[in-house]
């Protein structure tokens, strides 16, 4: 079993629209956008990350906003909810707040005995806000009081025709089966960062989702450095797993993998993070490049869209 692997360092999703994606992240969750770079593989389409005051990892959404892109069709095989912790006590003051804004598909529950907000972006992914107990985190305290701010990233849920694999999958990744509630399991890293959970919806007459607008196109777990990043992928590698070379992503190295049940798997290190080519009060303003697209300067300027709204 892995030990180095502390919880989640990013989601990755697919958006429509830059300027729309920038405001909800920003303006209605009052997260911070920590980096405005580009797709490494897509230089022509923004890579936009929005987190907590430095990005630290288990707080970071990052999306790919591809202008005009058809919604996807949600379904097994991917993740379902991306999961927000908010202090105790903070539910009314952000379902007011989201009601206030028009957010669509608000719905208040309970599971695992914790309160929930539910809710979509504007391309339809599912999201939710819990009170997590015991979280001390600091939040952005920028548009949101701090005594309401988001604290990062709880968890996520991932929906799947058959769990077995990936439950043996997540075991041996260091998580550990905590409870059961109707079809969802839950699963968690003692010691975790505090992104740390991992709920499994067995789904098994529901049929295989679309990516598209509004997809979780991956979900990365969080190592310390690059030496633990190699042990663990030597580990998959040992155990059959289909793993990428390291891809220096600039802000964190990055290894890929696709799990059983089809969600597509990185491990990404916590090193060297988001003020390396940035000062931490202006994290987020100036179009950072990669090298390799830096001689794209002067058409990606023109050519990538206002994010004001």
């Amino acid at each position: 079993m892995l030990t180095q692997i502390k919880g989640l360092h990013h989601v990755t999703s697919l958006a429509s629209n830059a300027a729309e994606n920038n405001a909800f992240f920003t303006d209605t969750l009052g997260l911070r956008r920590v980096k405005k770079t580009v797709n490494f593989d897509a230089p022509d389409v923004y890579h936009l990350y929005y987190g907590d005051e430095v990005g630290t990892p288990g707080s970071v959404m990052t999306y790919f906003p591809f202008p005009g892109m058809t919604r996807g069709r949600q379904g097994t095989g991917e993740v379902g909810v991306t999961s927000f912790a908010i202090p105790e006590g903070s539910l009314g003051f952000w379902r007011e707040r989201l009601e206030g804004l028009g957010v669509a598909g608000l719905h208040e529950e309970e599971l695992f005995g914790e309160k929930r907000l539910s809710f979509d972006a504007p391309d339809g992914d599912k999201f939710a806000l819990i009170e997590a107990k015991g979280d001390t985190r600091p939040g952005w305290d920028g548009l949101i009081a701090g005594d309401e701010a988001i604290r990062g990233f709880q968890g996520a849920s991932m929906r799947l025709r058959d769990n077995g694999a990936t439950t043996e999958l997540l075991k041996f990744m260091g998580y550990a089966e905590q409870a059961r509630d109707g079809n969802v399991t839950r699963f968690g890293v003692p010691g975790g960062n505090g992104a740390d959970l991992i709920d499994l919806e067995l789904m098994p007459e529901v049929a295989a989702a679309n990516s598209g607008a509004g997809s979780v196109h991956h979900i990365a777990f969080a190592v310390e450095d690059r030496a633990a990043q190699l042990e663990v992928r030597k580990a998959l590698l040992d155990t059959g797993h289909q793993v990428t070379p390291v891809i220096d992503r600039d802000y964190f190295w990055a290894i890929y993998f696709r799990t059983p049940g089809g969600v597509l798997f990185e491990i990404a290190t916590n090193e060297p993070g988001f003020d390396r080519d940035e000062d931490t009060a202006h994290l987020g303003e100036a179009l950072k490049l990669p090298t390799q697209h830096e001689a794209l300067r002067p058409a990606l300027e023109k050519h990538l869209p206002s994010l004001a709204a």
